[in-house]
């Protein structure tokens, strides 16, 4: 389904701010991920500095954006996911939170970083979006 004329080939959705410091930041960048997802244009969302730990294990899980629901963060990931956004998470912002790839939830679909969003930031035919 599109509603514009011509679409995006993706969306590339960084995380950078979004983090677990600040839960009720982390529901949106989760409901536009699954917007697009269900509009079946493809949809990755890297997840960089503080946002990665929001992968490990119990994290999300353990995080609402708002005490008036009853979704955590991690039923937004796995939302979106369920759709067909695929995570990845930065390799340096893992070595820099101590995080190893056996830590994470099994939404992420591996690794990706900064030349990885670069390069769909970068593409005419994507969209970069960042949290």
């Amino acid at each position: 389904m599109s509603f514009v004329e011509h679409g995006a080939d993706g969306v590339a959705i960084m995380l950078w701010a979004a983090d677990a410091s600040a839960p009720e930041r982390l529901a949106t960048p989760f409901f536009m991920a699954a917007a697009a997802a269900a509009m079946d244009v493809p949809v990755e969302i890297y997840f960089t500095a503080a946002s990665v730990r929001l992968l490990a294990h119990g994290v999300a899980a353990s995080l609402r954006a708002s005490s008036r629901v009853n979704k955590t963060i991690h039923d937004n990931i796995r939302e979106a996911v369920a759709l067909g956004a695929r995570c990845y998470a930065c390799s340096d912002a893992l070595h820099a939170h101590g995080l190893e790839h056996a830590e994470l939830i099994a939404e992420c679909h591996g690794r990706g970083g900064a030349v990885q969003f670069m390069a769909r930031a970068s593409d005419l035919r994507w969209r970069a979006l960042v949290f």
